[in-house]
C-alpha cells in the first residue's frame, strides 16, 4: 500500500490550455489556487502569455492579473503535475474525417498524468469522451502502477460546461467518481469554480451526461432547421412561431435555425455515442439522422444561395458573394468546425467569387487559398450577402444596400423585403 497523503488542493495542474482549460485555470487562480497550466504547444502558451487568447473581457482582465505570478505557471513540462494536489485534464477530443473519435491527445494526456501521479492527488477528467473511458484511461492504469483509486489517488469525471463567448461562473457542474471518496474530493475542487455541484453515482453516469446534453442539442437543432425550411415553403416567419411557442411555460425549449453547427461539441460529441454503440451492434437512428442533417446543412445553404442568385438573374459562377461573419458563433474568434468554411469552399467550387467580413477574424484559408477580411464600403459591389454569424449588439442596417441578402441567422438583417431566407 502506498503511503497516503492528506487532501491538498492549494495547487492544481490544468492539462490542456485551450478553450476549456484556460478559463478553468483562470477560475482556479481567482479562487486563490496556485495553478500550473500545461500544454504541449509552445505556440499556445505564447498566445496566452502575450494576452492574445480568445477570452471575454472579465477573463482577460483576470488573466492579466495572474500572468507572470509565481502562482500561475505555464509550462510544456507535464511532469510538473506531480507537484499538484489536483490535476484537471481538459484536452480536445475531436472526431476525424470519418467521424471516428480521435483519442490521441486524450490518451497522451492521461498517460502522462498517470505516469506522474503521486499519492493524495485528485485527478478530474473533463474532456468529452465515451462511456467507460475514464476507467480505462485513468483508473486501470493507476491501479497497474500500484496506486489504489479511492485510497491513494482519487479519480472523477466532470463534463466541461464552458460556453465560449458567455459567462461560465454560475453553470452547475456534474461530477461522478470511481468511488464516493473520489467524488467528494473532486466536488471540493470544483466548488472553487462554481456554486452548484450535482453528484451522480459513477464515472460512467457523468460521462453519459455530457453525451446526452449535446446529443439533445444536435437533434433539436436538426429539427428546427427542418421546421424553418417548412415555414419558408409556407411563407411563415419561423422566429415569430418559435417565440410564440416559447411562451408555453412547460414542455417546450426554444431552439433556433441557422447555417449549420460548429465548435468543439455538437458536431463531435454525438459521434462518440454513435461510435460506441456501433461497436455493440446497437443503433440510434434518430441521432444518426440528426447528425446527417447537420452535416448537410452548409450545402443546403449554398443551394439556397444559388437559387437566390438565379432568381435575380445571376448565375453562381462568377457571382460576387460576401459572407458576413465566419466564426462558428457570435463573440468568439473560434473557427473550429464553422459552417462558414464549408459554405465558402462550396461557393468557390461553383466558381463564385467569395469575400468575407468579420471583425474578429483577419484571414481564413479555404481550399488552400487565403482570404482576407474586407471592409464594407458605401459601394457594396457584391451580388449577394450571405449572413452567417452576427453580433446582436451590432448594427447591420448596411445590408439594406445589397440587391439580395440570404440571412441564414433568420432575423439579423433589417431589410425584410430583400431577404431570401428570413
Amino acid at each position: 500500500m502506498t503511503a497516503r497523503r492528506g487532501s491538498d488542493i492549494s495547487t492544481a495542474a490544468v492539462v490542456g490550455m485551450g478553450y476549456v482549460g484556460l478559463p478553468t485555470a483562470i477560475a482556479l487562480a481567482e479562487a486563490g489556487v496556485t495553478v500550473i497550466g500545461c500544454d504541449t504547444s509552445e505556440d499556445r502558451l505564447s498566445v496566452i502569455k502575450t494576452g492574445r487568447a480568445d477570452l471575454l473581457d472579465p477573463d482577460r482582465q483576470s488573466l492579466q492579473r495572474h500572468l507572470g505570478s509565481k502562482s500561475f505557471v505555464l509550462t510544456t513540462n507535464v511532469a510538473m503535475t506531480a507537484t499538484a494536489g489536483a490535476v484537471i485534464i481538459c484536452v480536445p477530443t475531436p472526431v476525424d474525417r470519418h467521424l471516428v473519435p480521435d483519442l490521441g491527445a486524450l490518451s497522451e494526456a492521461c498517460s502522462s498524468v498517470v505516469r506522474h501521479a503521486v499519492p493524495g492527488q485528485t485527478i478530474v477528467l473533463t474532456s468529452t469522451t465515451y462511456v467507460g473511458c475514464t476507467r480505462q484511461f485513468l483508473v486501470e492504469p493507476l491501479g497497474a502502477r500500484g496506486l489504489e483509486v479511492g485510497t491513494d489517488v482519487f479519480v472523477a469525471f466532470s463534463p466541461e460546461r464552458i460556453d465560449p463567448g458567455n459567462d461560465h461562473e454560475v453553470v452547475p457542474r456534474v461530477v461522478g467518481g470511481a468511488t464516493d471518496a473520489c467524488r467528494h474530493r473532486a466536488a471540493q475542487l470544483l466548488e472553487m469554480t462554481t456554486t452548484n455541484i450535482h453528484h451522480v453515482s459513477s464515472l460512467e453516469a457523468a460521462e453519459a451526461t455530457k453525451l446526452l446534453e449535446n446529443t439533445f442539442r444536435a437533434v433539436n437543432i436538426a429539427f428546427v432547421n427542418e421546421f424553418a425550411d417548412a415555414c419558408d415553403d409556407m411563407q411563415l416567419d419561423v422566429l415569430e412561431i418559435i417565440r410564440a411557442a416559447a411562451t408555453k411555460p412547460y414542455g417546450f425549449m426554444p431552439f433556433y435555425p441557422g447555417p449549420g453547427v460548429g465548435g468543439h461539441c455538437i458536431p463531435c460529441d454525438p459521434h462518440y455515442l454513435l461510435w460506441q454503440l456501433r461497436e455493440r451492434r446497437a443503433q440510434l437512428p434518430l441521432t444518426e439522422a440528426a447528425m446527417t442533417a447537420i452535416a448537410l446543412r452548409p450545402r443546403q445553404v449554398v443551394a439556397r444561395a444559388r437559387g437566390a442568385l438565379a432568381a435575380s438573374g445571376r448565375a453562381i459562377a462568377g457571382a460576387r458573394v460576401l459572407v458576413v461573419g465566419v466564426t462558428y458563433k457570435p463573440r468568439v474568434s473560434d473557427l473550429r468546425g464553422s459552417p462558414a468554411l464549408e459554405i465558402m469552399a462550396e461557393l468557390i467550387r461553383h466558381d463564385a467569387c467569395v469575400d468575407f467580413t468579420d471583425p474578429l477574424v483577419n484571414a481564413v484559408t479555404v481550399n488552400g487559398r487565403e482570404l482576407l477580411s474586407v471592409s464594407v464600403s458605401d459601394n457594396c459591389d457584391w451580388d449577394l450577402a450571405l449572413v452567417h454569424t452576427v453580433d446582436p449588439a451590432t448594427d447591420y442596417s448596411w445590408l439594406s444596400r445589397f440587391p439580395t441578402v440570404l440571412d441564414t441567422t433568420f432575423g439579423a438583417a433589417r431589410a425584410p423585403a430583400r431577404l431570401v431566407l428570413r
